[in-house]
């Protein structure tokens, strides 16, 4: 297994990953448009796993110069309990460690309890002080 840099290139190959995986909605900004913009705001710090050439992992990291987020964070059941996404979210915390950014957030669904579970063994905390209020400006509910 290796981790690389996710580039615009490899987009059809993660959106293939993430298509119709639980826990994970796709949205339109997710658009390869919209995710090249998010590449180029965010250099360096968005990542995939390959295994023989395959990508089996990905997670999409940027920041707004004061805290880190990642968003779509993703193994192939297959390739699950192989310390691939400890990987991958590792990389992406020292990378933002490296331009200064200490503390990060994930959003995850509430309906979601593999990907809780997954957090709350990586000793990440969930957060029962704040509420995420969301405004669309399109009115388009897959903003």
């Amino acid at each position: 297994m290796r981790i690389v840099e996710f580039t615009i290139e490899r987009y059809e190959e993660v959106l293939a990953l993430l298509n119709d995986r639980p826990g994970v909605t796709l949205r339109d900004v997710d658009s390869r448009p919209a995710l090249a913009r998010y590449l180029e705001r965010n250099p360096g710090l968005s990542f995939a796993a390959e295994v023989d050439g395959e990508i089996v992992g990905c997670v999409f990291c940027g920041h707004d110069g004061r805290r880190g987020y990642l968003q779509h964070v993703v193994v192939l059941p297959a390739y699950r309990k192989r310390g691939i996404g400890h990987a991958l979210v590792t990389r992406c915390l020292d990378e933002l460690e490296r331009i200064g950014i200490l503390k990060t957030h994930i959003d995850v669904f509430v309906t979601n309890e593999v990907g809780k579970a997954y957090w709350r063994r990586r000793g990440w905390r969930l957060r029962d002080d704040i509420l995420r209020y969301s405004y669309i400006r399109s009115g388009n509910e897959n903003a």
